[in-house]
């Protein structure tokens, strides 16, 4: 299934698992030595579905309009194309990658720069978030590739001296229908107007509207009270696993990070009140299996490059049931199995029902056992009064000091103790 082609242009079909009973190399798909041998070092053994649709339409030097599954390999399908022809005709300023987030143009940047480092390829990342004039010296230096989300590169494109994009060669919109629903509209009209015409564009969609087959849904009916206490008892059920929790606030996410560390679990939040340096380090943390929990709002539920992910868990249920499907996304990539759990109490049957409609299926209850959920409520329960002192001492600090905490300073309040002594207590 494609966005609807033009003369000139090709659409690629979705499919998320290597395609090794096809018997295809990169080789066969036209791609040069150099590349394959970096595809070779990335571990990237045969091409993917869309990479086999995609990348021999693009070589030919076709627009091309990719429809796939999150976790099917189309940044490798819009980068080797674009790497080739910088091999055949170099120069500067030569490919612009427009992402909808943040956190996609570093994923992307990487990806770029591991594909392209035999040859030097040059990349840099433009997004808000980081200062504006090291970017501006960044650009004055001509990347090849530059990464950027919409407003921040509009920015520079009014504003620093010197820079402009009219000898671009390509132009990719990565995740193309979130950019389009996310009032990037003004952006990119402008961003259209300063480039050339006479380009080759790449528009990467993801296939929002059903999950994989190797995805074990569940969910768990249960009072909005207890939250806390199902969400311990699944962690210590699937204890092993790494997790991706999704909170519908910062607030919460940050709170629910508190308590799960007072606990004793490796948890670590990931939400748009951290600063860009820290929500890179929070993420980087948890690709480096450093930390098996990431808290994240739906800041990181679409474009992130996370391939351990076991489970995913919606502690709060999504209001817009599409993002339940990007949400969910971020396990069973690439052809592996994954779990995903959400929680419905009494207010959310609504929401639920309508993700069931969208995903055209009835999900199974997750098994439990009540009563062992009911043995974790007192400590869960003081846990949880720990997180509520330890949010009011990062609001104090974030008071004087104009600053936000990752909890990674937040070494408990669970070690403090009458008297100024401490209280140790065991890992959960």
């Amino acid at each position: 299934m494609a966005a609807g082609e033009e003369e000139g242009s090709a659409a690629a079909e979705p499919e998320q698992e290597p395609a090794a009973e096809e018997s295809r190399s990169f080789k066969d798909l036209g791609v040069t030595d150099v590349l394959c041998e970096a595809c070779d070092q990335l571990g990237w053994k045969v091409p993917t579905k869309i990479q086999i649709e995609a990348i021999p339409v693009a070589l030919q030097g076709r627009d091309v309009i990719g429809l796939a599954e999150t976790g099917s390999g189309k940044t490798g399908a819009f980068a080797l194309p674009i790497l080739q022809a910088l091999l055949e005709t170099p120069q500067r300023l030569f490919a612009l990658v427009l992402t909808p987030t943040r956190e996609l143009a570093f994923q992307i940047s990487e990806q770029f720069e591991a594909l392209g480092s035999s040859i030097g390829v040059q990349s840099t990342v433009i997004v808000g978030g980081i200062d504006a004039m090291s970017q501006s010296l960044a650009l004055a230096k001509k990347p090849h590739v530059i990464i950027a989300t919409p407003g921040r590169l509009v920015d520079h494109l009014e504003n620093t001296k010197g820079f402009n994009l009219r000898a671009l060669k390509f132009l990719v919109m990565d995740e193309a229908d979130r950019i389009l629903n996310m009032d990037f509209e003004t952006e990119v009209d402008k961003i259209l107007k300063v480039i050339p015409r006479d380009r080759k564009t790449f528009f990467r969609l993801t296939s929002k509207y059903q999950t994989v087959e190797k995805l074990q849904q569940y969910y768990i009916f249960i009072p909005s009270k207890f939250k806390d206490s199902y969400l311990v008892y699944i962690l210590n059920e699937l204890a092993g696993n790494s997790f991706m929790i999704f909170c519908s606030t910062c607030n919460n996410t940050q709170r629910t990070a508190l308590l799960l560390r007072n606990l004793g679990f490796t948890a670590i939040p990931l939400h748009g009140q951290m600063s860009q340096n820290k929500r890179l380090g929070s993420l980087n943390k948890f690709k480096a299996k450093a930390r098996s929990i990431l808290l994240a709002t739906d800041v990181a539920s679409r474009g992130l490059d996370i391939p351990h992910v076991d489970v995913v868990i919606n502690f709060d249920i999504p209001t817009h049931s599409k993002d339940y499907i990007h949400r969910v996304g971020r396990t069973a990539r690439a052809g592996r199995s994954g779990k995903s759990i959400t929680f419905v109490t009494q207010y959310d049957v609504e929401l639920f029902q309508r993700i069931e409609h969208l995903i055209g299926k009835k999900l199974p209850a997750f098994p439990m056992q009540e009563e062992e959920v009911m043995m974790l409520t007192e400590r869960v329960a003081e846990a949880q009064r720990f997180a509520r002192m330890e949010l009011r001492e990062q609001g104090e600090k974030k008071r004087s000091r104009n600053d936000d905490d990752d909890t990674e300073e937040a070494i408990g309040v669970r070690n403090k103790v009458e008297g100024g002594k401490k209280k140790k207590r065991k890992a959960f």
